[in-house]
């Protein structure tokens, strides 16, 4: 199945312990969307945003690494899942159930996003944006 990454997942080392069958696709932006972080663990969410795109990484996963995935993201209570299709194709990823404020994140959870948009080739200018809210 495809998944899509906008936060720590997209540190490659991270993503492989954690979905150990797990392949980076490319990198994609997800139209309509803006990269924020809240919640009392000051984790990355996104929330809609007209005019907005916000870049991620496309990655391949098998049906084990996504539960693992559900047990990393607390699925169901925190994140719930999100379907959306790109070039036809069904792309599974998390968004928060409560939309609390922002929340600036700690530097350990920090530096791995910034590695992780190091690793997928992203533009860190997204995620200072993200950042100044």
């Amino acid at each position: 199945m495809l998944y899509f990454a906008y936060g720590s997942n997209l540190h490659h080392l991270q993503m492989k312990r954690r979905c150990k069958d797990s392949i980076f696709l490319k990198k994609i932006n997800l139209k309509g969307f803006k990269l924020t972080f809240r919640s009392k663990y000051r984790a990355a969410d996104i929330e809609p945003k007209k005019n907005s795109n916000l870049p991620g990484a496309l990655f391949e996963i098998s049906k084990s690494d996504e539960k693992k995935l559900d047990i990393y993201e607390d699925y169901p209570i925190l994140y719930k899942k999100y379907y959306f299709k790109y070039y036809g194709k069904k792309v599974m990823t998390y968004i928060m159930t409560k939309k609390t404020p922002f929340t600036f994140p700690t530097e350990r959870y920090l530096n791995i996003v910034r590695r992780g948009y190091i690793d997928c080739k992203l533009d860190t200018k997204y995620l200072n944006k993200a950042l100044k809210y």
